[in-house]
């Protein structure tokens, strides 16, 4: 039956002593036909047990419909470990982190502007119950206790690094237990006084989230838990990646030590990441610790398996430690999959925004401002345009709490960008005859950590003309989905070898490719600069060529033999050929190590 349960500082699995030797997988970050191939790599390194957070906002994207098919499919991934012989740690709380959009919340949440998150409000709750009865009786069958692989289920995430409602994770754990959960429960909790008081319960299993600092961080757990077994549920074994700062990296060899450390210690461990994946689609999340820090697409995070699934030096050194302390490879390293260089794609068609607005989009007249998540959007962009009547002369523009990153347009013409990072003010004037002011504002992801977790986007307060707010907007939102993708009209504007500045609007741009062999591959974007990429009609996220990622990882089951497309929404423009280039290299920019100031930065902050 598998049943894990403990005793005296130590896990029991039926009775017999055991140690969790886990690496973390998250399903929704890998493409459903990769699952496999990863699951084996990590047993094949040693590991009893994969860890997965489950994202809320992927389960029910829209309010009240529920997903569980493809990427969605988090039944078939606990399936298919259990029949690798695999034991699953589930964390299915409404909150995750994860470096993933909201932390998992979704977004439609926002629109609800008098509800409280994560704590006792009625509201809130009630949306939760609402999920919980979809999600946990799929769950249920698939507990060890019930001859499945879950072997234990967390209440709540890192809660002590937000509130200290006791009532609140005694709530979720009383769910959890009503609906049939009779597997270990856990939280898990950042090493300070603070977190383990505010995200622990009594009668539940206290876990611990750290990257180094083994003897301090263990000392301060035996504080609050002298004698239940230790578990590291998250080994902070890289870091994850905002826009405009460094690729991050830890040595392998400081990794394989920390580990080792941990291993003498009796403790259990559970490895973030074992393998990280890609941020597909408009889901990265953002940090905000002093100003807002958007996450690329990828999320490589330095682990044992690259974002595309490859071993590492760092998967050879936890591999000789394990083997050190008598942990064998539970199976045969899967054969590499294909990697192929395409070569250059011209985008020979394009469709510029401002004229495929009613393709994409019904007006709201409004006369006010408001946020995306009023009208229903979860995440895209959203239009802002009004009539400013004239004439004015040196005026300042500002705009009040812009969520993420905006485009001046007036008359068609770009006035300038105002980023959240960056709220300067833009020169305005206007004639005497008026002028049409247009705002198109980007979803960078919301914040997944910390204070800022309410995070609604678009402009949340107004728009002024030096003191004076402006009025009578017509909004429109453009959350991108493939339905609305497929109305776009496209003309051709490339001839193949052309070479030239496009002007600085935003645009769709097409183009196709032909191949035989299937295999996966990196989109570069050289002489782009901003804008989001879909392959076949699915999103693989942003780029930007601010960097540090300078290409997007294909994975190959989303291409097919024949006939390939692929569509840009380009904000800026391009320099040069409308080309992109499909090679079988990624590029993840210019690295900085971790340090440990970065890897503690959850009680350092």
């Amino acid at each position: 039956m598998n049943h894990l349960t403990w005793k005296e500082e130590q896990y029991l699995l039926d009775g017999e002593p055991y140690r969790i030797l886990s690496g973390a997988i998250h399903y929704f970050r890998v493409v459903p036909e990769y699952w496999n191939d990863r699951l084996q790599k990590l047993k094949a390194c040693g590991f009893n047990t994969v860890e997965t957070y489950i994202a809320w906002n992927v389960h029910e994207p829209e309010e009240g419909e529920y997903l569980f098919e493809g990427l969605a499919n988090v039944i078939q991934f606990i399936k298919l470990a259990g029949q690798l012989g695999l034991h699953v740690i589930v964390r299915p709380s409404p909150y995750i982190c994860a470096e993933w959009e909201f932390g998992g919340l979704p977004a439609w949440l926002l629109k609800y502007s008098d509800m409280q998150l994560r704590c006792m409000d009625q509201n809130y709750l009630a949306k939760v119950d609402r999920y919980y009865d979809q999600l946990i009786p799929k769950l249920v069958p698939l507990l060890s206790t019930n001859g499945g692989p879950i072997i234990a289920v967390q209440v709540e995430n890192e809660y002590g690094s937000f509130g200290n409602d006791t009532a609140y994770l005694e709530y979720l754990r009383d769910g959890l237990v009503r609906r049939g959960v009779d597997v270990l429960l856990f939280t898990s909790d950042g090493p300070t006084d603070e977190m383990l008081i505010g995200g622990t319960i009594e009668g539940v299993h206290a876990t611990v989230n750290f990257g180094s600092r083994v003897e301090e961080s263990i000392g301060k757990f035996r504080e609050h838990r002298q004698t239940e077994p230790l578990m590291v549920m998250e080994y902070w074994n890289g870091w994850f990646d905002h826009w405009m700062e460094p690729h991050h990296v830890r040595e392998a060899s400081d990794v394989a030590d920390v580990l080792d450390e941990m291993l003498d210690a009796n403790a259990s461990v559970n490895m973030y990441m074992f393998h990280g994946g890609t941020n597909f689609g408009f889901y990265n999340g953002a940090n905000h610790i002093k100003t807002y820090e958007p996450t690329v697409t990828s999320y490589d995070y330095d682990a044992l398996l690259t974002e595309w699934g490859d071993m590492t030096e760092k998967y050879k050194a936890v591999r000789r430690v394990l083997d050190k302390h008598g942990v064998e490879p539970g199976c045969p390293f899967p054969e590499p999959i294909s990697k192929y260089s395409y070569g250059k794609v011209v985008l020979t068609e394009r469709a510029k925004l401002f004229s495929q607005l009613d393709q994409l989009s019904v007006p709201i007249e409004q006369t006010s401002i408001q946020a995306m998540e009023k009208f229903g959007q979860s995440y895209g962009f959203i239009l802002y345009s009004t009539w400013v009547k004239g004439p004015r002369s040196k005026q300042k523009l500002h705009i009040k709490e812009v969520r993420d990153r905006a485009q001046v347009f007036l008359d068609g013409n770009l006035l300038g960008v105002i980023e959240r990072w960056d709220p300067k003010a833009l020169d305005i004037s206007i004639p005497k005859e008026g002028a049409r002011l247009d705002i198109l504002v980007e979803n960078m992801g919301r914040v997944n950590y910390g204070l800022h977790l309410r995070d609604p986007k678009g402009i949340t307060e107004g728009v002024l003309l030096d003191n004076q707010f402006q009025s009578n907007w017509t909004i429109r939102t453009f959350p991108l989905q493939p339905k609305s993708l497929s109305s776009i009209i496209y003309e051709e504007a490339v001839v193949e070898g052309e070479s030239k500045q496009t002007e600085d609007n935003p645009a769709f741009y097409r183009g196709y490719f032909d191949t035989e062999q299937i295999g996966d591959t990196f989109l570069r974007f050289d002489g782009w600069q901003k804008g989001i990429a879909w392959i076949n009609g699915f999103n693989l996220g942003r780029y930007w060529e601010i960097g540090p990622q300078r290409a997007l990882y294909v994975p190959g089951p989303l291409l097919r033999k024949g006939r390939n497309e692929i569509v840009l929404f380009e904000l800026h423009g391009h320099a040069n050929e409308a080309v992109v280039t499909l090679v079988d290299k990624p590029d993840l920019g210019d690295f900085a190590a971790v340090d440990d100031k970065v890897l503690n930065f959850v009680q350092d902050e």
